[in-house]
Order: C-alpha cells, then sequence, then structure tokens
C-alpha cells in the first residue's frame, strides 16, 4: 500500500511506501529539508506534519497508519 505525501507548502506530491524515510522521499520528490546532525538532536531539520506534530525528518519515517500524509516545511534562515 502506497502513500500519499504531500510537501507544503510548495504541494509536491509524490507517493512512498510506508517505513520509508523521509528524507529520501523527499529527495525523491525533489525537495530539500535541510539537515544538520542527521541524528535528531539539533532539530535543522524539524517538520510538521498534517495533524501538527512536529517531527525531524532525518530520524523520522514515513507513517503506515494512513493514505495520505502532508509535511509542513519550516524555513528556517539560521540554518
Amino acid at each position: 500500500m502506497s502513500i500519499k505525501v504531500r510537501f507544503l507548502p510548495d504541494n509536491i506530491t509524490i507517493e512512498a511506501e510506508p517505513g520509508e524515510p523521509m528524507l529520501e522521499v523527499a529527495a525523491r520528490a525533489g525537495v530539500l529539508i535541510p539537515t544538520g546532525c542527521l541524528m535528531g538532536s539539533c532539530h535543522a531539520c524539524e517538520v510538521e506534519l498534517d495533524d501538527e506534530t512536529s517531527i525531524c525528518a532525518c530520524i523520522s519515517s514515513i507513517p503506515g497508519d494512513r493514505k495520505e500524509i502532508a509535511i509542513n516545511l519550516y524555513d528556517d534562515p539560521e540554518w
């Protein structure tokens, strides 16, 4: 079962498999999610899911509990 992943604010949509690393899905879609430590502690890659949950994309995967998900990218000029 594939999941429809929509990256906001640019509204770029791609199909992904549950459990697929979020950074890999973003890269395949041509979406850049800035990263820092790649361990989830610096929060450079923090994104917000459509349920308003904030997560670190570098240590997160595509959830398998729904048919589609929206991922809102932050724009942090400090990174």
